[in-house]
């Protein structure tokens, strides 16, 4: 019986205006990072609520990553001021439920950086894949 090589399921919230348009540019320049990276685009970092995150890893994620754009930059002008404080909190009730803060982190990419994007995403694989499989949150109905 041949074993399956583990690969990460990664969720990436992107901003709209600076991560997505680096994720587009990355890819328009050819730069390879994981097809495992599952990119959710949102209007800006802020959107996101902590809960999505949790939901993300109850629904089998490996790995989430929230990028936006650079502090001062923000197309909504504070947005990403608000992100750093909910994250600030989500990672230590991340730490309560057991969950390593190495799956999870916050990236600013901007719209020009599509190799820092890249590279970003290639670096965060590899730490959740050293991690291995998370099982702390995961709902046993979500698996196929």
């Amino acid at each position: 019986m041949q074993v399956k090589e583990y690969k990460p399921l990664i969720v990436a919230f992107c901003c709209n205006w600076c991560s997505y348009a680096g994720a587009d540019l990355a890819g328009n320049n050819r730069l390879a990072y994981p097809a495992d990276v599952k990119i959710i685009r949102v209007p800006c970092s802020c959107r996101v609520n902590p809960m999505f995150i949790l939901r993300a890893f109850q629904r089998g994620a490996d790995g989430v990553i929230l990028c936006g754009c650079h502090p001062g930059d923000c197309h909504y002008t504070s947005g990403n001021y608000y992100t750093r404080r909910r994250m600030a909190a989500l990672f230590s009730m991340l730490d309560f439920l057991g969950i390593e803060k190495e799956r999870t982190r916050v990236e600013w990419v901007s719209a020009a950086e599509g190799a820092k994007f890249a590279a970003t995403m290639n670096d965060f694989v590899q730490t959740v894949a050293a991690l291995g499989e998370n099982k702390r949150l995961e709902d046993l109905r979500c698996k196929k």
